[in-house]
């Protein structure tokens, strides 16, 4: 058995995608109270056990000293004494590090976190960890040299590498959402578990990770379709369905398969104060602004980022989109709902921090055939 040491985890859609491939999420950190609520709120809701160890809501760096550090250890210890193997996860917050972002980079408030993650990671020695970020830190030149920073700390420490930037929509996400995901299995457990590596280099050999072998549109097939452009928006209006497109990868597909209209976040929804007369005169399929985007029913949507004044227009109607249907474009299963007394600020917010369910599924396939999981 896997046991996830989960961190960052916000309302746990990075977490539902592991434990849906088997994975037993053990232990959850979180800081922001409203989000650990409603993870807890949404695994009730799914029939999903509590993690074993329990939750922890507060600061990461709390974590790497005192009783804290100490209670961690135990676990940690306990489950590797229960013959089980030990992984982390965490996707630490990313503002600081996107373009459309804060973009303070490493000593902004959040970016501050990648690197506290990486020293819990030192300090704890899971026999595999996963770091997801935004592809700024991996792309973004002043970023990058930090990013490398980080994997020779990790490096340093005892960890084999890989990373691989990736989108989501090749797995079957209805979404254009690129990631980097750095991916590190400690020496001693490689070699344990007889994995191709190159000790000089502290790097896997090439296939040793299969980053492809789960994905359903891989590099930039899925954008290859002769997928639509814009629509005259009309409320309540009829397109046909296209013919020559995957409709799987379409925001309609996912409202129907979803019943977003039947869902218990389905009138979780921004009301205007003012700027009704814009909804109406954005064109269905119109995505190219900062904000104000009307999605287009027989495409997929663009990053599901719901701050930064980025607004996204339901494709036909006047409105903002609703908590029902963002986390439809987040591939969710039907049956996950956030509580009705949660802020719409705090629902927008964590359903588009979330990494998309069918990405985390696969990743989390991915994981298992590197570490030798996958009959077990």
């Amino acid at each position: 058995m896997v046991h996830l040491f989960s961190f960052f985890s916000g309302i746990g859609l990075l977490d539902l995608g592991f434990e849906k491939e088997g994975y037993e999420i053990v232990y959850v950190n979180e800081f922001h109270e409203p989000f650990l609520n409603a993870y807890k709120h949404s695994r009730n809701k799914l029939d999903i056990p509590s993690p074993k160890y329990g939750y922890f809501r507060g600061k990461i760096e709390d974590l790497l000293e005192g009783k804290n550090k100490i209670k961690l250890t135990n676990y940690i210890s306990k489950s590797r004494n229960e013959g089980d193997t030990v992984g982390f996860i965490g996707g630490p917050p990313c503002p600081d590090f996107s373009v459309g972002g804060k973009n303070k980079g490493k000593h902004g408030e959040n970016g501050i976190l990648s690197l506290t993650y990486v020293n819990l990671i030192c300090q704890q020695q899971p026999d595999f960890f996963l770091f997801e970020n935004v592809k700024g830190l991996w792309r973004t030149k002043k970023h990058r040299e930090f990013y490398e920073e980080l994997k020779v700390l990790l490096q340093r420490s005892g960890y084999i590498l890989t990373n691989q930037l990736i989108n989501t929509i090749e797995y079957g996400v209805p979404q254009d959402r690129e990631r980097i995901l750095l991916f590190g299995v400690n020496q001693n457990y490689a070699k344990k578990i007889g994995l191709d590596i190159d000790d000089k280099e502290m790097t896997f050999s090439d296939d040793a990770v299969p980053w492809s072998k789960y994905t359903k549109y891989p590099g930039r097939t899925a954008f290859q379709y002769p997928w639509p452009k814009q629509s005259i928006f009309k409320e309540d209006s009829v397109l046909d369905e296209p013919s020559d497109i995957p409709l799987e990868l379409t925001v309609e597909y996912w409202f129907k398969k979803n019943d977003v209209s039947n869902h218990p976040n389905s009138a979780h929804c921004f009301k205007p104060r003012a700027g009704l007369k814009r909804f109406l005169t954005v064109d269905e399929g119109d995505d190219c602004k900062k904000s104000f985007k009307r999605l287009h029913r027989w495409r997929y949507s663009p990053t599901a980022a719901y701050g930064n004044n980025e607004v996204h227009l339901n494709p036909y109607k006047a409105r903002r989109l609703t908590a029902a249907e963002a986390l439809a474009i987040q591939s969710l299963p039907k049956e996950f709902e956030l509580p009705g007394d949660m802020t719409l600020t705090n629902m927008f917010k964590s359903i588009g921090n979330g990494v998309p369910f069918l990405a985390g599924k696969s990743i989390a396939r991915t994981i298992k055939c590197a570490i030798g999981e996958m009959d077990k």
